[in-house]
């Protein structure tokens, strides 16, 4: 019953990311200066007990996206309950209130709505999409879900087993086990950082509809929430709706401790994951980056877009268009509410790991060369061009007003967006380079045929290279 959106939050799990954070791959949009950013005005009430409401008028279609964020997401797991947050958003419409999981399905498709749950690193989120004819009684399904969700021990055990065979498909799969060993290598096995969001098989045995229910009653509270509307709909008709929906609970709930951020690495390493038969080789190379509340953060994201962010970027470029040696490279800040990883990524032919790896330091260490105007007015047009596209939906509406509300972006931040990213000068990006990219520092990671690129990566002299089982990595 899970949507696209559902079914990719699990995909990504393995990288501890969900669907809204996924990488941006795309082509980059036309150069040129992008226009000021205008958006519907913002409309800020408040539930009758305490929870805030945004609402956005976006009178194109006649539907609406109703998200309802919570501020807990992994990083509120237990250290012994890793995937529990996770877990318990997938667990809430699969029974709540009088329905079970096939008839709240049957009731949202008879609706002509979708609805979805799902948790990342910093927030869960219940979201809805309906037509507006439709919001009261989709809206009461809703409430269910997101207050009166059941935990059924079937519906558990079933996904708990179809997460416990996803462990299973990670260990055999290059491409997704690089996604669980390099945050593991990187902040360790005991950081939350370091375990991917879906938990490991250990954790996920342990976790109990006990534990779910307690989760759910600790973080759904009006304190630690927020209702997002954007859609064909008027503040006085649909806050009446909300308020019979979700306006009833009114404790106080449990403060999240924020998450530590890791210790920084010290010198570099190779860590060699062994795949025999590996028709690639799947590498990761950094460290630990930026929180999402870094003051750098607008030149970090114009230099990222010079090294790997757009696909017209120097790592893509060299690794895939000059050297045909990946299909893509790419480099990514994984910011969250503390300091995710850094690093650069790509698949790449077996035989040209080693030929791979050096154009990667290649560009590693020239990202801290002044970078040319001409590139950096590109860069910066990208990201002002590419910013209106995450209101082009009431999906994406929702989704950006849900990432102010998670990461406290000031009000004026879309607006500004634009001015921000053109205010990055080449000076800022070398000193956000010069202080988050530090080669000599990052962890590699490799996963691949070890009896065919070992003495390769060996004779590169990167640093001391440890062997790591893939099993190992799952614990």
């Amino acid at each position: 019953m899970k949507t696209l959106a559902a079914a990719l939050a699990i995909v990504l799990a393995a990288a501890g990311l969900s669907a809204r954070q996924a990488p941006d791959r795309s082509h980059p949009p036309a150069v040129g200066p992008a226009p000021a950013l205008k958006l519907p005005p913002l409309e800020k009430r408040t539930l009758s007990n305490g929870m805030p409401v945004w609402i956005m008028g976006v009178h194109k279609v006649p539907t609406v996206q109703v998200d309802l964020v919570v501020k807990a997401g992994a990083g509120a797991d237990p250290p012994n309950k890793f995937g529990l947050a996770r877990l318990t958003a997938d667990m809430l419409d699969e029974g709540a209130g009088a329905r079970s999981a096939l008839q709240i399905a049957d009731a949202i498709d008879f609706l002509g709505a979708e609805l979805a749950s799902g948790a990342s690193a910093d927030a869960l989120s219940v979201d809805l999409h309906v037509p507006v004819a439709r919001l009261g009684d989709a809206l009461d399904i809703m409430a269910d879900v997101v207050e009166r969700p059941t935990f059924p021990e079937a519906e558990l055990k079933r996904l708990r087993d179809e997460r416990l065979a996803t462990l299973l498909e990670i260990q055999d799969d290059p491409e997704q086990l690089i996604q669980v060993a390099f945050p593991r290598e990187v902040f360790g096995p005991q950081h939350r950082y370091g375990t991917a969001l879906l938990g490991t098989a250990a954790s996920l045995q342990g976790i109990t509809a006990a534990d779910m229910k307690a989760f759910h009653a600790a973080q759904f509270r009006p304190s630690n929430a927020m209702v997002i509307v954007a859609g064909d709909v008027t503040p006085d008709a649909v806050m009446p709706m909300l308020e019979r929906a979700f306006g009833g609970k009114s404790s106080v709930g449990a403060k999240t401790t924020p998450i530590a951020d890791a210790s920084q690495l010290k010198a570099r390493h190779v860590y060699l994951i062994d795949k025999p038969g590996a028709a690639q080789s799947q590498i990761r190379i950094g460290w630990v980056g930026a929180a999402r509340s870094t003051p750098d953060y607008f030149p970090l994201r114009v230099l990222n877009t010079i090294l790997g962010e757009a696909f017209t970027s120097r790592l893509n470029n060299n690794l895939r268009e000059v050297h045909g040696y990946a299909y893509g490279a790419s480099s990514r800040f994984d910011m969250r509410s503390s300091a995710g990883a850094f690093y650069a990524a790509a698949g790449v032919q077996t035989d040209k790991t080693t030929e791979a790896l050096k154009e990667f330091f290649n560009e590693l260490t020239r990202i801290h060369e002044p970078v040319a105007s001409e590139e950096l007015e590109k860069a910066k047009n990208y990201l002002a061009l590419l910013m209106p596209r995450n209101f082009e939906t009431t999906r994406g509406t929702a989704d950006a007003l849900a990432q102010a509300y998670i990461y406290d972006l000031p009000a004026d931040y879309y607006a500004t967006y634009a001015e921000s990213v053109r205010a990055v000068t080449a000076a800022d990006v070398k000193r956000a380079a010069d202080k988050y990219i530090q080669p000599d520092k990052f962890a590699v990671v490799i996963v691949g045929d070890r009896k065919v690129i070992e003495s390769g990566v060996r004779s590169l002299n990167l640093g001391p290279l440890t062997v790591v089982e893939a099993a190992e990595i799952l614990k």
